[in-house]
């Protein structure tokens, strides 16, 4: 891509934008050299990569780059055996940690929103722990070395400390001696060249011996090492020329271990640097509310409400523009000042951004293709160092780009044919534009010239184009019109400014009756799309106005079938909640039952247990009815004296006494009578059917179990005498109700209840065995016994 095209749509500026999103310098510099990127496929790897970034802007805000910075030159300079500084080391160790984090940051965000692109650059930054760790334990911070960089070192570090203690006591016994004292500046110790020395009055001079090492600007003190502590200071000299070469060892082996790995750390810079490239792009797109264009390299563009990304969002106009569909060329017509040069820079530059792998100031949905170059005329490119007019400099630049233009490139140009003759200037435009039609490629051009107009009307796939312009206000209002060519307004605005009426007219004469019709048609053109535009705003506002009554019903209707599905969901789950009851209480019933079989070899018959188990799960409870909704009579015949009945109301069984009138009969409920209307009562069996049935009983002597007979007796609070009574009737009562065994509550109390019963259980002719309750029975306050 021409470097000079580039510069005409001001793409610079861009990357210049982008590069302030940046937070490193080798992001910085990847970003101001990028360009647009010709290949289809690469092109939608750096959008995807883009639309990650903007991903985890959104979701995360963007990652830290902290404490990276471009250590390229030390690197390098490790690499070729050169020893670097402590400065030096810190940067790489920091360097190589901010990398590590990033690494990291993507790899847990890839878990919870998958970024194949990002992950994939990431994960190519290597580990660097040990040798971050190793400079960490050696340099602090503050780019020191650390004593603990070695065990020489932090010998030498305590001799060098000792050496400057016993140094200062000596000086300091000096000083505060009351003969040398006066002869002082001040009383204090200092250091002049890594020695330490006294401030002494240059007129004491001579009673000092020793070296003077510095005297102030005014020459009255004199900085004097005195001749008792030169030894000392000469053997603290040597300490640190130790320390200094212990550090430079220290220093050697770290940079030896970092020469190893140079290769990787530059690899890692250089990815480092990408994905703060990425990441600045994902930012870019925030700021400028921009979104992710569909790329193709067929030819084609479709923006929708593009805005010139360096114009004021507030003040931008957007643009619709569709290219290479319908039509290959649009000829944009009209007067100076409208906006055309804006439209045309929008196109070039939005299409160079996402070719970059920027999102581009346009809605989703937009299309963008992927030219192999975009050729740009546009602006006054008269130059005077050249000494050639405008139309000489636009002459030689559309000359250059048709001899480099191919069928997949883009050409912008903006007043072809202006700065010469008006007639010349229309036919050589027009010829210049057939060509660029003729070739293939996908163009847009302005123009004043009218005959332009024509031009397009008449050839197939170029249509005409103009900015419209309101003439109530005199103000262009930017607005791309497709399909209407454009109006000079010139009589219009005269009009409007108050040239005389005669004046007008005299001009209106000069213009030949042709050109006149054609500005009538283009009037009526403009009121009508006018009119349909209004049209259409109304009927879109209809539409969204349906479209949320539709959004509204269907949220509703969804409400009521889920309210619905619940209230189901709930009816169904109490009742199987009911039915599961039921068959919990039966199965251990049954289960009681087939214990007792068991045990006792009484007749309970295995198939009746099962066909008792089967009525139980065929009796599902039914919709219970409303009161009073039971209009018909439940039974087939009339109720009689004698007759079992079951009263729907108290949900019990019994026998009719007696009929009370033509609606009501006495039935006995256990030891209770009364008087039930006969609409609550059903027929269970007639007084006929009862009596063969005891009959049939009557005749069998088979002893079976009376569900009837309880299994447990309460004698609490009775007296022994009272208690075995009570006990030898209730014996006798299970052992004919085919009872195996029964609880006798006696309690804990004194004990002489129990053992009064268990005496007499002990000489019982039914009573098999006996023991006290376990736990949960009852206990000691229980006893059990199995009859025979």
């Amino acid at each position: 891509m021409d470097d000079k095209i580039l510069h005409t749509l001001e793409y610079r500026k861009i990357l210049n934008t982008c590069a302030g999103y940046t937070q490193t310098s080798m992001g910085k510099q990847i970003t101001e050299n990028v360009r647009p990127d010709t290949d289809l496929e690469s092109v939608k790897r750096l959008l995807q990569a883009t639309d990650e970034a903007y991903t985890v802007e959104r979701l995360k805000g963007t990652p830290t780059f902290g404490g990276i910075s471009d250590v390229s030159a030390a690197l390098k300079r490790a690499k070729i055996g050169g020893t670097l500084n402590p400065h030096e080391l810190l940067a790489i160790s920091n360097t190589t940690y901010g990398a590590r984090r990033i690494k990291r940051f993507i790899s847990q965000m890839n878990e919870d929103e998958p970024l194949p692109l990002l992950a994939g650059i990431s994960e190519n930054i290597s580990e660097q722990k040990a040798l971050e760790d190793a400079i960490k334990a050696c340099i602090s911070d503050e780019a020191e070395v650390l004593d603990t960089a070695s065990p020489e070192l932090a010998q030498i570090r305590r001799e060098l400390r000792s050496g400057e203690v016993r140094i200062r006591e000596k000086l300091d016994n000096m000083i505060r001696s009351s003969s040398v004292a006066k002869m002082l500046q001040d009383q204090l110790v200092t250091i002049r060249g890594d020695r330490f020395v006294i401030p002494v009055k240059a007129e004491y001079r001579s009673y000092f011996g020793g070296i003077v090492h510095d005297q102030s600007g005014s020459g009255a003190t004199l900085f004097i090492e005195p001749e008792s502590i030169v030894a000392m200071n000469n053997k603290l000299r040597e300490t640190r020329m130790k320390e200094e070469r212990e550090i430079e060892i220290i220093l050697q082996k770290l940079t030896a271990k970092v020469g190893e790995e140079a290769d990787l750390l530059l690899f890692d810079l250089d990815l480092v640097g990408q994905l703060d490239f990425i990441f600045a792009k994902g930012r870019l797109a925030h700021a400028m509310k921009a979104s992710k264009p569909i790329m193709n390299d067929r030819g084609f563009l479709k923006l929708r409400k593009g805005r010139h990304p360096l114009i004021d969002m507030e003040k931008v106009v957007p643009i619709d523009v569709e290219l290479g569909n319908s039509y290959t060329s649009i000829i944009v017509t009209g007067p100076n000042t409208g906006g055309k040069t804006v439209t045309l820079k929008t196109i070039g530059l939005l299409s160079l951004m996402a070719m970059s792998g920027m999102f581009v100031p346009a809605e989703e949905g937009s299309q963008l293709c992927v030219f192999d170059a975009i050729y740009a005329d546009i602006g006054d490119e008269q130059s005077i160092e050249q000494s050639l007019s405008t139309f000489s400099s636009h002459m030689t630049n559309i000359i250059r780009i048709l001899k480099n233009m191919t069928p997949k490139s883009l050409v912008l140009l903006d007043e072809v044919g202006a700065g010469t003759d008006p007639a010349e200037g229309s036919a050589l435009a027009i010829a210049i534009l057939e060509h660029i039609h003729r070739t293939g490629c996908r163009m847009v051009a302005t123009t004043h010239y009218s005959e332009l107009k024509a031009y397009a009307y008449e050839r197939k796939s170029v249509i005409n184009a103009s900015m419209e312009f309101d003439v109530n206000t005199l103000s262009p209002t930017y607005r791309l019109l497709v399909g209407v060519p454009g109006r000079s307004n010139a009589f219009a605005i005269a009009e409007r400014l108050g040239l005389p009426n005669p004046i007008l007219d005299f001009a209106r004469g000069q213009v030949n009756e042709e050109d006149q019709r054609v500005e009538h048609m283009i009037a009526s053109l403009e009121e009508n799309r006018l009119g349909a535009e209004v049209e259409r705003e109304q009927a879109e506002k209809l539409r969204q106005e349906m479209e949320q009554l539709r959004t509204r019903h269907q949220q509703e209707l969804e409400k009521l079938e889920q309210q619905r599905d619940r209230y189901i969901e709930k009816a169904q789950a109490e009742a199987k909640e009911v039915i599961a009851k039921a068959k919990r209480e039966a199965e251990e019933i049954i289960g009681e039952l087939r214990q007792l079989a068991k045990e006792e070899g009484a007749s309970v018959k295995e198939h009746k247990l099962i066909a008792a188990r089967k009525r139980l799960e065929d009796a599902e409870p039914q919709q219970r009815k409303k009161s009073g909704a039971r209009n018909q009579p439940k039974a087939p015949r009339k109720i009689e004296a004698g007759d079992e009945v079951m009263v729907y109301s108290l949900n019990q069984k019994g026998h009719v006494v007696e009929l009370a009138g033509s609606k009501e009969a006495v039935v006995q409920l256990g030891i209770m009578k009364m008087k039930v209307s006969l609409d609550d009562l059903e027929l269970v069996q007639t007084h006929e059917a009862a009596a063969k049935q005891v009959q049939r009983q009557a005749t069998t002597v088979k002893r079976t179990r009376d569900e009837n007979v309880r299994s447990e007796l309460d004698l609490r609070g009775a007296n022994l005498e009272e208690a075995l009574i009570e006990v030898d009737r209730f014996i006798d009562e299970a052992f004919l109700g085919n009872l195996g065994q029964v609880y006798l509550i006696h309690g804990k109390g004194t004990g002489i209840l129990r053992k009064g019963i268990t005496d007499y259980l002990r000489r019982h002719k039914h009573v098999k065995s006996f023991r006290l309750g376990n736990y949960g029975e009852g206990g000691t306050g229980v006893t059990v016994a199995e009859l025979k």
